[in-house]
């Protein structure tokens, strides 16, 4: 019989997480940590709220690799991600960029990137600056003169 060493996370609202520690090491930040032995007392994840934490736990819990559990399928995987991606607002997405950026979860951040570059494939130049929220710098003027002089890329 195994046991499991628990790690306890505390989000930047004060939301406590006790997770196992194949899952908290997912991150590469935590997985560091863990190393020097400097999880006693719990690790503070000042830069991700609760609610965004549950959600990077809950993608860790079904990514984690244990060689005594019967592991996903990489088609269960796949058919699991496009479920978790689906319906998440647009202010999730992007705090789960930054929670998976903060804490080293490149695969986290592979699945976001492409749910966004396929929410946007189609997507105009102008709905694009509205759904990442882009100013132009260039006036209405020297728009019209760019988009001109580069027909080819607007069609």
């Amino acid at each position: 019989m195994s046991t499991f060493k628990i790690i306890t996370l505390k989000s930047c609202d004060d939301k406590i997480f006790e997770v196992e520690e194949a899952v908290a090491v997912q991150s590469q930040m935590i997985a560091h940590m863990v190393e020097d032995d400097c999880v006693d007392g719990g690790i503070p994840i000042t830069n991700v709220t609760g609610a965004t934490l549950a959600k990077v736990i809950e993608y860790c819990k079904k990514h984690v690799v244990d060689g005594d559990s019967s592991s996903s399928t990489e088609d269960e995987l796949k058919n699991w991600d496009a479920e978790f991606m689906k319906n998440m607002d647009q202010g999730m997405l992007f705090d789960l960029i930054m929670a998976a950026n903060y804490l080293i979860i490149k695969d986290l951040l592979v699945l976001i990137f492409k749910t966004i570059a396929d929410m946007i494939k189609d997507f105009s130049v102008d709905e694009v600056r509205t759904f990442f929220n882009i100013k132009s710098d260039f006036t209405p003027e020297e728009e019209a003169a760019i988009r001109d002089e580069n027909q080819w890329a607007f069609e």
